[in-house]
């Protein structure tokens, strides 16, 4: 093959989508951001110069045909990054869980991982080469809230992939960010200082204090980890779930 190397990147008219793209075009990929949002997805595409092409999460026919059109226009698709996720954290009481609302959540982002995935991998198959990033978190880690089951779900469906890829040279592995400066980070934050009478300031301060770098994360770090596994030379990482968090997390993972 020649020419750039070519992602896609969904979940792409937000979240950490900026700091993914920045990092991919910066190691040299020519990068396809896809999301529902035309109107979204064309305003990311115009500020970060790069490709935008409509897909739906929950349509597989959707997704296939976005592949497609990807794989005529650029001849290849090298990289998978799967960010397409609710924002919406769902739990509480357990009598009162909206259980239809969970299962949506994770028809989303687990469902809607697998379908692209389904989609683009007999392109990189017949190229011999692949790699698949799905971006979980952090909540799969903790009990904090119930709609964490769905990061559990991506660290699974990370490892069995990889097992069932890994001869045909495609790399799939799960990237769990900590806290993350998005505008839905500051939307919390204001929030949260709302229904306790003090200024955001302190509320990210007391964040700020459990994290032993010191700092909310950039986008740009969880990008630069996926452009490190994206790269031509990682394909012996797979089946990883990788933390990007500033020390965040304090279990040990063997």
């Amino acid at each position: 093959m020649t020419g750039a190397p070519v992602a896609i990147v969904t979940g792409g008219s937000g979240g950490i989508a900026p700091g993914i793209v920045s990092a991919l075009t910066g190691a040299g990929f020519t990068v396809v951001l896809t999301a529902r949002s035309q109107a979204r997805l064309n305003e990311a595409a115009s500020t970060l110069s790069v490709h935008a092409i409509t897909s739906d999460a929950l349509d597989p026919a959707s997704i296939e045909a976005m592949v497609s059109e990807v794989q005529a226009r650029f001849g290849r698709i090298d990289t998978l990054v799967n960010a397409a996720a609710s924002s919406n954290p769902i739990g509480g009481v357990i009598e009162q869980v909206d259980v239809a609302a969970l299962m949506a959540d994770v028809d989303t982002k687990v469902g809607g991982y697998l379908r692209y995935i389904q989609a683009v991998v007999p392109v990189m198959k017949a190229q011999g080469s692949g790699q698949i990033v799905n971006i979980g978190g952090l909540t799969g880690r903790s009990s904090d809230t119930l709609s964490g089951l769905r990061n559990v779900a991506v660290a699974h469906l990370t490892k069995v992939l990889s097992d069932q890829l890994g001869p045909f040279g495609i790399a799939v592995n799960a990237i769990h960010p900590g806290i993350v400066r998005t505008p839905h980070l500051d939307e919390l934050f204001a929030e949260l200082a709302h229904e306790r009478g003090i200024e955001p300031a302190e509320v990210e301060a007391e964040f700020t204090a459990d994290i032993p770098t010191g700092a909310i994360l950039e986008v740009d770090a969880v990008g630069r980890m996926v452009a490190f596994l994206a790269s031509a030379g990682n394909a012996s990482i797979t089946g990883q779930s990788l933390t990007v968090d500033g020390g965040y997390s304090r279990g040990i993972y063997l």
